[in-house]
C-alpha cells in the first residue's frame, strides 16, 4: 500500500501490523479488515478513512484525526487515543476496552454497542452529550418475562445511569406504576404496582452496559422492542 505523508513524501507500506504511519495522510483510505495491530498512527489524518473491522489493538493513535471515519466493529483494545479527533466517527461495536480516550473530542461520535469497559475518559470532549437520564423524578418502561410492560417511577433519590451510546438505562431502585411480572433477567423478581423494587448491587459506571441495577428504557416502545 502507498501511503502519503503530511510532509508530501510517498511511501510503499506492505505490512501494516507495527507499521511507523506518523503523520500519514490517510484520508479517505480503505482500510476494512487491515491489520493495524501495534501501528504508530501518531497525528495520522484518517478523516473518513474505512477502518470497519479493523485490527487496531494497542496502536498509537495520539492526536490522530479520525474525523467521519468507520470503525464499525473495530478492535481498538488498549489502544492511545488521547487527544484524537473522533467528530462523528462510526464506532458502532467497536472494542475500546481499556482504550485510553483522555481529552479526545467525541462529538458526534456514534458509541452503540461499543465496549468501553476500563477506558480512560479523562477530559473527553462532549461526554455529556451521551448522558439521558436526567435528574429528579423519572417515569420508565420495563419489559418483563411475560412480556408485560412495567412502568416504574424512578424517585428523584434513586441513583441512575446510561450507558454511553445507549438507550438502556438503570436505577439502584423503583417503584412500580403499573404493570405485573417478574423480571426477564432472573425471573424471580417480582413487578407489581406500588411494589418498590430495589438491585442487589447497583452499578455507576457508564462505561459499562449490562451491569447491576433495575433496568428500564425511557419510552414505552422500547421497552416493547426489548
Amino acid at each position: 500500500m502507498k501511503v502519503k505523508f503530511l510532509d508530501g513524501s510517498e511511501k510503499e507500506i506492505a505490512n501494516l501490523r507495527g507499521a511507523n504511519l506518523q503523520d500519514a495522510n490517510l484520508q479517505d483510505a480503505n482500510l476494512q479488515d487491515a491489520n493495524l495491530q501495534g501501528a504508530n498512527l501518531q497525528g495520522a489524518n484518517l478523516w473518513g478513512a474505512n477502518l470497519r473491522g479493523a485490527n487496531l489493538r494497542g496502536a498509537d493513535l495520539w492526536g490522530a484525526n479520525l474525523r467521519g471515519a468507520d470503525l464499525w466493529g473495530a478492535n481498538l483494545q488498549d489502544a492511545d487515543l488521547r487527544g484524537a479527533n473522533l467528530q462523528d466517527a462510526n464506532l458502532w461495536g467497536a472494542n475500546l476496552r481499556g482504550t485510553n480516550l483522555q481529552g479526545a473530542n467525541l462529538r458526534g461520535a456514534n458509541l452503540q454497542g461499543a465496549n468501553l469497559q476500563g477506558a480512560n475518559l479523562q477530559g473527553a470532549k462532549f461526554l455529556e452529550t451521551f448522558v439521558i437520564v436526567a435528574k429528579g423524578v423519572l417515569i420508565g418502561y420495563k419489559k418483563l418475562a411475560n412480556g408485560n410492560i412495567a412502568k416504574v417511577r424512578i424517585p428523584q433519590a434513586a441513583a441512575r445511569v446510561n450507558a454511553y451510546g445507549s438507550r438502556k438505562c438503570r436505577a439502584a431502585y423503583v417503584t412500580v406504576i403499573s404493570g405485573t411480572g417478574v423480571s426477564k433477567h432472573d425471573g424471580v423478581t417480582k413487578y407489581a404496582p406500588k411494589l418498590k423494587v430495589v438491585a442487589d448491587q447497583f452499578d455507576p459506571d457508564p462505561r459499562v452496559e449490562c451491569s447491576g441495577g433495575i433496568h428500564f428504557f425511557l419510552t414505552e416502545q422500547e421497552a416493547k422492542d426489548y
